[in-house]
Order: structure tokens, then sequence, then C-alpha cells
């Protein structure tokens, strides 16, 4: 998982919950504005998804005994499969307490 990509967003949150609160002024709004949320999300998910492929296909490949793959090799991408998919939970887990927080809010 591209760990740039979720720092992005969580940027965003960051900056649109001080926009909110009143601590920023509204350039950030326009640099917020600029990144398309839904792809940045979109694309997370995809990376996850990929590494968990990528674990799946490397573990069918070793039980079936083909040589080229390693226990190493597919401990390893299980691993790294394990914690994008952790991290895109933690990221989910911050998406609905920002947006339970901003639901709560009084105009």
């Amino acid at each position: 998982m591209d760990k740039s990509g979720i720092d992005n967003i969580l940027q965003q949150l960051q900056a649109a919950s001080a926009l909110a609160s009143g601590a920023r002024k509204q350039s950030s709004v326009d640099e917020i504005a600029s990144v398309d949320f839904s792809e940045k999300l979109k694309a997370a998910v995809d990376q996850v998804n990929y590494a968990q492929q990528t674990a799946d296909k490397l573990s069918m490949q070793f039980v079936s005994g083909e040589s080229n793959v390693d226990l190493h090799e597919v401990m390893i991408s299980l691993q790294k499969a394990n914690v994008s998919f952790q991290s895109m939970i933690q990221v989910r887990n911050k998406l609905v307490t920002a947006y339970q927080e901003i639901m709560n809010m009084q105009v």
C-alpha cells in the first residue's frame, strides 16, 4: 500500500477539520479541492487488493510445488498484504470517525 497516498488523505482530512474549526484560511480549501479524494481512495484500495492477490498467487505457486517460489518470498508477501490491509482498516476507521464528527457539528 502506498504510504504517501494514505498520508495525503489524512492531511486532507486534517486540513478540512482545521478549516471547519476556523483555524485555516480559504487557500487551504483550494488545495483540498484540487485533489480528487475518491481517486486517491480507490488507488489505495487497489494497491491493497493487488498486494493480497500477489500474496495469494505466490502461496498457491508454493503449494503447487513450483521451484522458483521460495518460502520466505511467500511469507514476506503475506505479511505485506496483512500490513497493508490493517493500514487500510485504520484509515477507514479514521474516515468513519471524521464523518461522525462532521455529522455531529452544529451549523
